[in-house]
């Protein structure tokens, strides 16, 4: 199984760094000189970018765990529904791409884009409340 290095860690974090160099970008061009109002805009938007970057950064062991897993059950043979949950997101789609690469079948991925939601049915489905269940046992107090 190949090793996650570098390259990995900037492809599979692509959408990190754009919201990254996004932050950046926010604070970086002096819009109060054109009117000081302009920084109730700027500041916000670079701290959200800034925020959710970091928060997708923090997610690289999980990223990892995934990619072995992934790669564990379709070692032996291809099971095209153990990626349906990874290509709703993003950054899913480009962990699937890279296990269909290193797989050595990454024409499948055509395939795999059945299961990826349009933008309204996504949107739908997460603003929608969802029913949560806890299941609790005496055995494990």
């Amino acid at each position: 199984m190949p090793e996650l290095g570098a390259f990995r860690f900037l492809y599979l974090n692509a959408y990190s760094f754009l919201l990254l160099f996004s932050a950046c970008a926010c604070f970086g061009v002096p819009l109060y000189m054109i009117h000081p109002l302009f920084l109730l805009v700027q500041i916000p938007a670079g701290l959200c970018c800034m925020h959710f970057s970091i928060k997708l950064f923090a997610t690289w062991k999980d990223k990892k765990r995934k990619y072995a897993v992934l790669m564990a059950k379709n070692q032996q043979e291809f099971r095209e529904e153990t990626f349906e949950i990874f290509m709703q997101a993003p950054c899913g789609r480009l962990l699937v791409r890279t296990v269909l690469y290193d797989l050595g079948v990454p024409q499948k991925y055509r395939d795999l884009v059945k299961f990826k939601k349009g933008f309204r049915e996504s949107l739908k489905d997460n603003c929608t409340p969802v029913k949560t269940v806890v299941y609790t046992s005496e055995d494990f107090k």
